[in-house]
């Protein structure tokens, strides 16, 4: 079940709370999570900032926002894909890697989960929302889909959640190389698709 949003955050309909939170990524990416005040927000987004109070309490509270309105939604996508595969679970498991690999390789959309990284260590609560929000729910649900197909006959009898952890482990390693280490890409995402599948699939070894 996904959990309510704060009274603050629900306390008014329409289009200010996505402004609000379209500032607050671009002040956090801009100039780090700790450093940004709710002041640069509310001038950023053209406001006063008794107006961002209104929406959320806080910093963290921004940043949850963001976690529910950029990335909650695209674990929910690929756990409703791996949820409606059970049928053909190989196809399951193509079809999230090529969806999360397409998504992933958007700098938008990797921009919250890169926030959340630089503040982990220091704001336990964050990492702790986001792995329930995001992490959880996809990993969990690919593992449902991997014992699907080990019932019917399709996949090894393994450990679902290294399974999961193996589909999604590498598409965040490449997210990681080229949004925060700026490394050059050298492979187009079709063919990092395959390759993942590939592996996933055939192993390294030569039989």
């Amino acid at each position: 079940m996904r959990p309510a949003l704060g009274p603050k955050f629900r306390r008014r309909a329409g289009a200010r709370p996505d402004e609000i939170l379209d500032a607050a990524l671009a002040v956090f990416t801009d100039k780090g999570f700790e450093v940004a005040r709710v002041e640069d927000i509310a001038a950023a987004a053209k406001l006063s900032k008794g107006a961002v109070y209104l929406y959320f309490d806080s910093k963290e509270e921004l940043l949850r926002g963001l976690i529910e309105r950029e990335i909650a939604p695209i674990a929910s996508r690929l756990a409703a894909l791996a949820n409606a595969g059970t049928a053909d679970p190989k196809a399951a498991v193509r079809l999230i890697i090529s969806t999360a690999t397409q998504l992933l390789d958007n700098p938008r959309i990797f921009a919250t989960p890169r926030l959340v990284l630089s503040v982990a260590p220091r704001f336990k609560e964050i990492a702790a929302f986001y792995r329930r929000r995001v992490v959880d729910e996809a990993i969990g649900a690919i593992s449902v889909l991997h014992r699907a197909g080990v019932a019917g006959g399709v996949f090894r009898d393994i450990d679902s959640e290294a399974v999961a952890r193996m589909i999604m482990g590498p598409l965040f390693i490449q997210a990681m190389r080229k949004h925060v280490l700026g490394a050059e890409e050298t492979a187009s995402p079709e063919r990092r698709i395959d390759a993942h599948i590939d592996i996933l699939f055939e192993g390294l070894v030569v039989r």
